[in-house]
């Protein structure tokens, strides 16, 4: 008999308002509200570390969702991914008040200069013990790029290729400045690290020009575990060179983790170097009825206007100009170009419409059920080749509670869920080793004494 697959589960979230399931915070049994102070972070942190999640996954974004209807109003209304917080500066606490638990946070290439950002994430790597992952985003808001100093969003490929040029520097910085025995600490001679062992690294690319040395000694994973949430023709090219876990939506969810894998063997990569996470929202009852209620209950509450902004900023289009009722396959955007090609290609008749999306947005993907039926649509996702979770909330931690309570029993009794933490960095407790894989095309500029 085939031993079932370990799942990874994440608990997905952000530090602002509003997420996802927009309009959900004006109810009473959540504390979206709340995301400014640290006590609702570390009281999850400490859920879901007792709960046996792999890590609580903080998405970001740098700009505001200004498309609909012309302008910013409508999100700064109904508190739609603005106002946001950085995610990062949350991490060093969360980490402080648990042992287990691990965390991904996203950072675009966009928004700081690589040489800086290696310092950033190799802090959190040393404050972290190794718990730490970087969901790489090239970014797709207008306002973003143009916040950051950008005369405009570069086009779709240029962003992925300026990813590249961004990624070779990180490796250079975390990999190769710094040899794993430059470190000394000799108190009697008073010499802490060996000069001659501390390289720069001269990097001259298309993008970025950067001399070095990292300023950071070597942290306990080096390079973090790496996410990328791509699933154009162009971010499955740079997932499968970069990723160690590709996070997917729903649609195209077999296709694009397949590709992503098939892909990753012409930079040297093996397929189960790459983890494949899907997004799911759940929502559950002690029986359907009671699930149906709970899901019926919390749509009462879900603001169409908010969904139908995040949809335009994500899409690059003003929801509130064109049909509604126009297939999406009539379109061609310079943001999110994977995430509509993967719902057009779920419809080989081509009519899925924006209305239809829209629709989606405020509940219509939902997993709606008893734990047992959970539990049995989370197993059968496993069979067809996903690896693992992030787990959306309608409400917090309110739903994460009820995942742990009811549904995660049962995977466990399946062998489907851990049931203890394996020791080490991310890394070490998904794959078994704490530094990139040698055939990781990021460990070719390793220094080797």
């Amino acid at each position: 008999m085939t031993k079932p697959k370990r799942l990874l589960f994440n608990a997905f979230t952000m530090n602002c308002v509003s997420h996802i399931h927009h309009g959900l915070w004006a109810r009473e049994d959540t504390r979206q509200l709340e995301y400014a102070s640290l006590d609702p972070w570390v009281d999850l942190a400490k859920i879901l570390d007792k709960g046996y999640f792999d890590a609580l996954f903080l998405a970001d974004v740098v700009g505001v969702y200004d498309a609909y209807k012309g302008g910013p109003e409508t999100s700064i209304r109904e508190a739609m991914q603005i106002p946001i917080n950085d995610p990062t500066l949350l991490i060093p606490t969360m980490a402080h008040a648990t042992e287990n638990l691990c965390f991904a946070f996203t950072g675009s290439i966009l928004a700081e200069q690589p040489f800086n950002f290696a310092r950033r994430a190799s802090t959190l790597d040393h404050l972290t013990k190794g718990r730490v992952a970087w969901n790489v985003v090239t970014s797709y808001l207008p306002s973003a790029a143009q916040n950051l100093g950008y005369a405009d969003l570069p086009r779709h490929d240029d962003r992925y290729d300026r990813g590249d040029d961004y990624l070779e520097v990180l490796y250079k910085l975390w990999e190769g400045s710094w040899e794993e025995d430059a470190v000394i600490r000799d108190l009697e001679n008073r010499v802490y690290a060996d000069p001659e062992k501390v390289h720069r690294i001269d990097h001259v690319g298309p993008y970025y020009s950067v001399p070095g040395p990292h300023l950071c000694e070597p942290s306990v994973q080096r390079t973090p575990l790496l996410f990328q949430a791509g699933s154009s023709d162009r971010g499955r090219e740079f997932a499968a060179r970069h990723a160690e876990c590709v996070f997917i939506a729903s649609a195209g969810r077999d296709e694009i983790g397949a590709d992503v894998r098939a892909r990753a063997a012409k930079y040297g990569r093996h397929p189960d170097d790459i983890k494949i996470i899907l997004a799911v929202s759940v929502v559950i009852g002690g029986t359907e009825e009671e699930a149906q209620a709970k899901a019926a209950d919390l749509r009462t509450t879900l603001s169409l206007e908010g969904g139908l902004s995040h949809q335009s900023g994500s899409l690059g289009v003003d929801l509130g100009e064109i049909d509604p009722d126009r297939p999406i396959s009539d379109y061609e955007f310079n943001s999110a170009m994977g995430f509509l090609k993967s719902y057009a290609a779920a419809q080989p008749d081509k009519t899925l419409t924006f209305r239809d999306i829209a629709k989606r947005q405020m509940s219509g993907q939902w997993l709606v059920g008893t734990p047992e039926q959970i539990a049995d649509k989370l197993e059968n996702y496993a069979a067809r080749g996903v690896d693992g979770f992030n787990l959306l909330y309608a409400t917090t931690p309110g739903t994460f509670v009820d995942f742990i309570d009811g549904v995660a029993p049962i995977l466990q009794q399946r062998g489907l869920m851990q049931t203890g933490y394996q020791p080490g960095s991310f890394r070490e407790k998904i794959f078994g080793h704490a530094r990139l894989p040698d055939r990781h095309p990021g460990a070719s500029f390793r220094r080797h004494s």
